[in-house]
C-alpha cells in the first residue's frame, strides 16, 4: 500500500473520532481534549489537563479513554504504514535465527530432570520432565509433561505461568498463571499420577507457590487487591474449600512486599518482608505447616539481611557494617544473635556480592566486578575459593537454575553482547566445566561481531562504564555511524551485558550498540546504586547524558544519529534526557515509561507508590517534593523542539500505569515546537511486558528498530 492511501483511510477512520484531524501531507495527530483537574498536595496544589484518560477499573476503561486511545493508535499505524515492509523483514530475521523446536538444558532435582520445550512455531513452551539420577536421565523413564502452555494459552491473548513447584514425593504440581498481565495469578493444583486438574482453583494470588513436606499443603500469597505487588501469606490443603485457608502472615507495613520460597534444606518455608532499606526473614517449618510463622532475622532500619539454610545452619548475606555486602555463617538456634555469627566472606569495596546459593559440597557466590557479574567457588570453611573464568572483557555470569543442594555442580549461565547464552555446569570440587547447552542463534557467526568495556568520565569526576558491540564489517569508528544507547540506572538492577538476538539486526545494518551502566543501578556495586537514588537521582540522568557526549566525542557514533532507548524507571531516564538533552538524540523510545513520577508518588493507591518512596522520595516532604519535580518529565515538558519518540505502553499494565505514557505524548503533542514524529503505541492485551509470546514480542522490537533506522536514513 502506498503512504498516501494508507493516510487517506487512516484519515476516514479519525474523521468519526473526537481528538483528532488528519490530511495526506504527512497528517495531523490527535489532539487530546484538556479537562483541567487539580492534583492536591501538600506541598501545593498542580493542574494536570489530561488527568481525564486514567480510568481504574480492571475490567474496562471508559469509551471516551479508548477512543483517544484508538485515535492515537490509528496516527501511528498510519505513520509506520510505509515502514512495513522493514518492520516484517526485522520480525523475520529476528525469527530466522530461533531455533523454534528447541529445550532448555535440563536441571536435575529430586530424581528427576526438569527442562521446557517448544514445538516449531509455538508461542509458549511445554513443561517436561523425566526421572533419573544426578548423573542422568533414565532412558527407560517415560518423558512426562507438567504444563502444556500452548494448550493452557489458548484463547488468551496474554498468558504466563508465575511460579509452578512440585511436591517432595513427585506427584502434585501447583502453579500459577496471569492471563490479564496485571501480575493477577490463578493457582491451581495438578495431580501428576492420574493427570487430574483439581477444582483447587483459587484466583488473585501472587507468583509465587510452594508445598509442605506433607505433599498436601500449599503455601501462596493472596494479592493485594489494591497495590498488587504484596499481600498476606496462606496455607492451603489440596482437597479442601478455599475459604478455610489459614492466614500465615500479614505485613503491616505496605512499603514492604511479599515472597515465599523454600530453604535450600527444605525444612522451611521462608517468608520474605522485602524493602529497600531493610527487610524481614520469617520461616514456618515444612513438617509442620500448621505452626505459626517465626521471625528468623527481624528488621533494622538501613540493615538487609538475606539467609538461607544448610547443614544445621544460617547463612546470612548482609549489609550490616558492609555496604557491599559479606556473608556470614549463624547458628541455626539464634540466627539473629550477631555473637554466634561467623565471618565466611568478609566485605570489598571492590566487589559486590549479589546473591548466595547453598550446597552441600560448596558456597557459591553471585559476584558483581567492575560491572561485570561473575561466579565464585568457596568451601564452607570459608576462603577465597576459586572463580569461574570468563574469556571477554564485557559478559554476563549469573547462577541457573540450581533447585537441588546436593548437585556436586553448579549451573552457571554465562552471556555477553555478542556471545549467545551458554549454560555450563562447574564442579564445585575441581572447577571443571561442562556445557550443557549454547543457545542456537541460526545464521549467527560470533566472530564477525565485536564488543568491548570503555569508560566515560561524568562531570562529577567519576567512571561511567559503556559496554559496545558492533558487527566487524558493517561498522567503523569513524564517526559516521548510527549508534544506539540503552540505559536504565534504578533500583540497584544492574544493566548486564547479554546477548540480544533482535540487535544482531542492528549490528548487521552498520548500527553500533552500547549499553550505558548509569547510577541507580548495582553495576559497580552498592555505592552506584545509592549515588543514584532519592536526591542523588539526577546523577543517573547526568551519567548516561555525559556517556552519550564521551561516545560521540570518541566517534563512535555519529552526532546527527544518536538514538537511545529506555523501559519502565529506564522510560524516566529517556524522559528526563528528553527535557533536559534532547538535542543530543535523533530519536529516542520510552517503553512502558514511569514518566508522571511526582503524581504517581503522591497516590498511595497505585500500585507500587508506597515501597517506591524509598527509591525517589516520598513527596509528602518538602524537599522530596520539589526534588521529584525538577525531574519528573511529564512536569518538565516545554514549550522547545524534541527529538523524535517512540512510546510504547499496555493498557493492563499494574507497574507503570498505562495513563502515564498516554498523557505524557498528549502534553508533549501541545506543547514541543519541532515537526519530529511522536507515536505512542498500546497494546490493547498485555501489560508491563509487553506481548507474552516468543514470536509476538517479536513485533514490538522490531517496530522499534524500523523507527529508528528509517530515521537514521538506513532502508532495505
Amino acid at each position: 500500500m502506498k503512504l498516501g492511501l494508507a493516510l487517506s483511510i487512516a484519515c476516514i477512520f479519525l474523521a468519526f473520532l473526537p481528538f483528532a484531524a488528519c490530511s495526506t501531507g504527512g497528517g495531523r495527530a490527535p489532539v487530546a481534549p484538556q479537562k483541567p483537574f487539580v492534583v492536591k498536595s501538600p506541598q501545593g496544589d498542580r493542574t494536570d489537563e489530561y488527568y481525564w484518560v486514567r480510568d481504574d477499573n480492571p475490567d474496562e476503561k471508559r469509551a471516551d479513554v479508548l477512543d483517544y486511545i484508538a485515535a492515537e493508535q490509528a496516527y501511528t499505524n498510519a505513520y509506520l504504514s510505509r515502514l512495513e515492509p522493514l518492520q516484517d523483514k526485522l520480525v523475520r530475521e529476528m525469527r530466522s535465527r530461533i531455533k523454534e523446536d528447541d529445550s532448555s538444558a535440563p536441571a536435575y532435582d529430586r530424581g528427576y530432570w526438569y527442562w521446557q520445550s517448544f514445538a516449531a512455531g509455538a508461542e509458549y513452551p511445554v513443561q517436561m520432565r523425566q526421572a533419573g539420577t544426578m548423573r542422568a536421565r533414565d532412558a527407560a523413564a517415560p518423558v512426562e509433561t507438567l504444563l502444556d502452555c500452548p494448550a493452557l494459552a489458548k484463547g488468551e491473548d496474554y498468558f504466563a505461568i508465575g511460579d509452578y513447584s512440585v511436591s517432595n514425593d513427585g506427584k502434585w504440581l501447583a502453579w500459577t498463571q496471569d492471563v490479564t498481565g496485571r501480575r493477577i495469578h490463578t493457582l491451581h493444583v495438578k495431580n501428576l499420577v492420574t493427570g487430574e486438574v483439581l477444582k483447587d482453583e483459587i484466583p488473585g494470588v501472587l507468583e509465587n507457590v510452594e508445598w509442605a513436606s506433607d505433599n498436601a499443603t500449599v503455601f501462596y500469597i493472596k494479592q493485594d487487591p489494591v497495590l498488587l505487588q504484596s499481600g498476606p501469606v496462606y496455607r492451603h490443603r489440596v482437597g479442601t474449600p478455599v475459604a478455610s485457608d489459614a492466614l500465615i502472615y500479614d505485613e503491616a507495613d505496605k512499603t514492604l512486599t511479599a515472597g515465599i520460597r523454600a530453604s535450600a534444606s527444605r525444612e522451611f518455608l521462608l517468608i520474605d518482608q522485602e524493602g529497600y532499606d531493610t527487610n524481614e526473614l520469617r520461616a514456618v517449618p515444612m513438617l509442620h505447616p500448621e505452626q505459626a510463622a517465626v521471625v528468623v532475622l527481624p528488621r533494622a532500619a538501613g540493615v538487609r539481611n538475606y539467609a538461607d539454610h544448610l547443614r544445621g545452619r544460617w547463612i546470612i548475606r548482609t549489609n550490616e557494617n558492609a555496604r557491599n555486602f559479606r556473608v556470614v555463617s549463624a547458628s541455626e538456634a539464634a540466627p539473629a544473635d550477631r555473637a554466634t555469627w561467623r565471618e565466611l566472606v568478609p566485605h570489598r569495596t571492590d566487589a559486590a556480592i549479589d546473591g548466595v546459593s547453598l550446597f552441600e559440597g560448596a558456597i557459591v557466590l553471585a559476584e558483581r566486578v567492575e560491572a561485570n557479574a561473575r561466579v565464585r567457588v568457596i568451601p564452607w570453611a570459608g576462603g577465597q575459593g576459586f572463580v569461574v573464568p570468563a574469556p571477554e572483557a564485557a559478559y554476563t555470569m549469573n547462577l541457573g537454575d540450581n533447585p537441588d543442594s546436593w548437585n556436586t555442580s553448579v549451573r552457571v549461565v554465562y552471556t555477553s553482547m555478542v556471545t549467545p547464552r551458554t549454560t555450563m555446569d562447574v564442579d564445585l570440587a575441581t572447577g571443571a566445566r561442562t556445557v550443557r547447552k549454547i543457545q542456537p542463534v541460526l545464521g549467527y557467526d560470533a566472530s564477525k561481531y565485536a564488543s568491548v568495556r570503555v569508560w566515560a568520565p561524568s562531570r562529577d569526576g567519576k567512571r561511567i562504564p559503556v559496554s559496545i558491540s558492533w558487527r566487524r564489517d558493517a561498522y567503523a569508528q569513524d564517526g559516521a555511524h548510527p549508534l544506539l544507547i540503552e540505559g536504565y540506572g534504578s533500583y540497584g538492577i544492574p544493566t548486564d551485558a547479554e546477548f540480544s538476538n533482535s540487535m544482531v539486526s542492528m549490528m548487521d545494518r552498520g548500527v553500533a550498540v552500547a549499553l550505558a551502566h548509569v547510577r541507580g543501578g548495582g553495576d559497580l556495586g552498592q555505592n552506584w546504586y545509592e549515588d543514584g537514588r532519592l536526591m542523588h537521582k539526577q546523577n543517573t540522568f547526568n551519567d548516561f547524558v555525559d556517556a552519550t557526549d564521551f561516545l560521540v566525542a570518541e566517534k563512535w557514533g555519529a552526532k546527527d544519529k544518536v538514538f537511545a532507548t529506555g523501559a519502565s524507571a529506564g522510560g524516566l531516564l529517556m524522559g528526563a534526557i528528553a527535557n533536559q538533552a534532547g538535542d543530543r538524540y535523533r530519536g529516542i523510545s520510552l517503553g512502558v515509561p514511569f514518566v508522571d513520577a511526582l503524581t504517581t508518588m503522591l497516590d498511595e493507591t497505585i500500585p507500587l507508590t508506597t515501597n517506591e518512596w524509598t527509591q525517589w522520595g516520598d513527596p509528602r516532604e518538602k524537599a522530596a517534593y520539589d526534588y521529584i519535580r525538577s525531574y519528573s518529565p511529564y512536569d518538565n515538558i516545554e514549550a522547545k523542539a524534541y527529538p523524535a519518540m517512540i512510546v510504547s505502553t499496555g493498557l493492563w499494565d499494574s507497574q507503570v500505569q498505562y495513563y502515564e505514557p498516554v498523557k505524557y505524548v498528549a502534553r508533549s503533542r501541545r506543547l514541543r515546537t519541532d515537526a519530529n514524529p511522536l507515536i505512542l503505541h498500546v497494546n490493547m492485551g498485555a501489560g508491563h511486558g509487553g506481548s507474552s509470546g516468543r514470536f509476538e514480542h517479536l513485533k514490538d522490537v522490531a517496530r522499534q528498530q524500523a523507527f529508528f533506522l528509517d530515521l537514521a536514513g538506513i532502508a532495505d
